[in-house]
């Protein structure tokens, strides 16, 4: 009998890139059905809060605080150096100025992005959270003073017109002498682990077909992110497509680790539980 499982990513290229066979029938999920929602990383954040999935791509962050009702699954992450979130300004402002920071955008509550900027910034008093894809226009258009800003906008800013405050990814490496653990793949702890350690392969597998089959990946690439050229599609593949996303690994672990122990030495994480990361099968 097959059983249906309900599985989110995102639409951004990295996902659709590492999920293109999986969504295309090129590699299958023996016993299981895999039923696709795309969505921005927020909603996926949401959704596996309230379990209306059983697998999803989420924000660290979101899983750090969901701990202990999700497992995470050691393929499909996305986590490195040089990957983070980056801190825009509006045209002409240069530097971070707290005082000038009357309007300041994030991608959502439970982003990682989210999560940095407070680590970092905590003289900010409150974020506005916009999808992501809306800050930067926000932000050339002058109705905010600064974003952070996640995927595209690392390689798009300048031209926008915008200015480059700060690389927040950069910061919580010299911080903790770590690689940033931006999302991952995780599992509703309901799921039998038979049928985590089986969706963990097939991440594995979809990622092996699309290193080998990258040009039809396009497709899904495109479908998704339709307002980006292909050279921006394949930087932001480069860039957050990696051996972690493959294997989380001890290194893949102790970003975890890190990520946690800041946010709670900072009192900005309020559950207790430490996130389980299932055994690569």
């Amino acid at each position: 009998m097959t059983r249906s499982l309900r599985i989110g990513i995102s639409t951004c290229p990295n996902d659709t890139f590492t999920f293109h066979a999986l969504m295309n029938g090129e590699v299958s999920v023996p016993g299981l059905e895999l039923e696709f929602t795309l969505a921005d990383v927020e909603e996926l954040n949401e959704a596996m809060f309230a379990g209306r999935l059983d697998v999803a791509k989420v924000s660290f962050h979101a899983a750090l605080e969901n701990a202990k009702n999700i497992v995470v699954l050691p393929s499909g992450s996305a986590l490195g150096f040089g990957v983070g979130p980056v801190l825009l300004g509006a045209p002409g402002r240069q530097h971070w100025r707290a005082d000038q920071a009357r309007r300041v955008l994030a991608p959502g509550r439970w982003t990682t992005a989210s999560l940095l900027m407070r680590l970092f910034h905590p003289e900010v008093d409150e974020l506005e959270h916009l999808v992501f894809s809306e800050i930067m226009a926000e932000l050339a258009a002058g109705r905010a003073d600064y974003g952070v800003c996640i995927h595209e906008g690392r390689f798009t800013w300048e031209a926008a017109g915008l200015s480059w405050i700060e690389d927040l990814g950069a910061r919580f490496e010299r911080e903790t002498a770590s690689a940033l653990p931006l999302g991952g793949m995780v599992a509703q702890r309901r799921l039998s682990q038979d049928a985590q350690r089986s969706v963990a392969l097939a991440i594995r597998a979809s990622l092996q077909w699309a290193r080998l089959h990258p040009d039809a990946c396009l497709q899904s690439m495109r479908r998704f992110a339709q307002e980006e050229t292909d050279d921006v599609l394949w930087q932001h593949v480069d860039l957050y497509v990696n051996e972690w996303t493959s294997e989380l690994g001890d290194e893949g672990r102790a970003a975890l680790n890190s990520l946690a122990e800041l946010a709670r030495q900072r009192g900005l994480l309020a559950c207790g539980e430490a996130l389980h990361v299932l055994e690569a099968p």
